[in-house]
């Protein structure tokens, strides 16, 4: 599929944030938009709440009806949540991953048998620089992430015989609405979060563009702003510098307690 070709795309989360830029691009470049979110809101095409399968059912539905097909699902949605060891309880557990991991795994498996059909697709699942790299205090959030990263690429393998790729998305902190959704008892870690992803240079609109560079070259792991590079590649270039990063920031959050 060349770059003129309108694609048919469904974009989870599109109310705000990444979502809403992802859709923007899309729509740019010429492609049909799907935009979907949890609460009904200007610009959303469908209620889609991505923890229920009766939603991802009438999404299916109306990709059928309006397009038979489609070219590009992008799970965006999700939510932020962390909290250190004995600060993040089983409930916060259980919340972050139904809507960050499962959501993920409903929309995967509620479009693969179209997909599979129609021999071709591109799966977008947009994870995180924590499903890469694993900071102190946000254990939850990391596990999750990268359940989403490992569950993408085995997607890439599964599906590859079909003409389907899957791509996961690990950027950075960016500037978003995200920390809205945060939930969690770890006042330390929240301050942090904050501090980092208000003093990002890098927008929303920097990401989606970069993400839709990164599906052009059908990369497997878009990995989209400088930051989070660096820090993927300190990781497996200088192990024990990696380390003293990521233990220098835990021990922040014992200092900020």
């Amino acid at each position: 599929m060349n770059a003129a070709t309108p694609r048919r795309v469904l974009v989870t989360g599109a109310a705000s944030g990444l979502g809403e830029a992802l859709t923007s691009a899309f729509r740019i470049r010429g492609d049909e938009v799907l935009a979907t979110d949890r609460v009904a809101a200007d610009g959303i095409d469908l209620v889609l709440d991505i923890t229920s399968d009766d939603d991802w059912a009438a999404a299916l539905g109306l990709v059928e009806e309006r397009w038979g097909g489609l070219d590009i699902l992008v799970n965006n949605a999700g939510v932020a949540g962390g909290g250190r060891i004995e600060l993040c309880s089983m409930d916060d557990w259980r919340w972050i991953t139904e809507i960050n991991l499962f959501g993920v795994v409903r929309g995967v498996q509620t479009f693969t048998p179209m997909l599979k059909a129609q021999k071709s697709g591109h799966i977008v699942n947009v994870a995180s620089l924590a499903g890469l790299v694993h900071p102190g205090g946000m254990g939850s959030y990391n596990a999750v992430k990268a359940a989403v990263v490992a569950f993408t690429e085995t997607c890439g393998h599964e599906l590859a015989a079909y003409g389907i790729r899957a791509s996961a998305v690990c950027p950075s902190y960016f500037r978003t609405n995200l920390l809205d959704s945060m939930q969690g008892q770890d006042e330390a870690l929240a301050t942090v979060i904050t501090e980092l992803v208000e003093g990002s240079a890098v927008t929303a609109d920097d990401i989606a563009s970069a993400v839709l560079a990164g599906i052009e070259a059908v990369e497997d792991v878009i990995v989209p702003d400088e930051a989070a590079r660096q820090a993927y590649f300190l990781k497996w270039a200088d192990r024990a510098a990696y380390d003293k990063v990521m233990r220098h920031q835990a021990a922040r959050l014992d200092a900020l307690s």
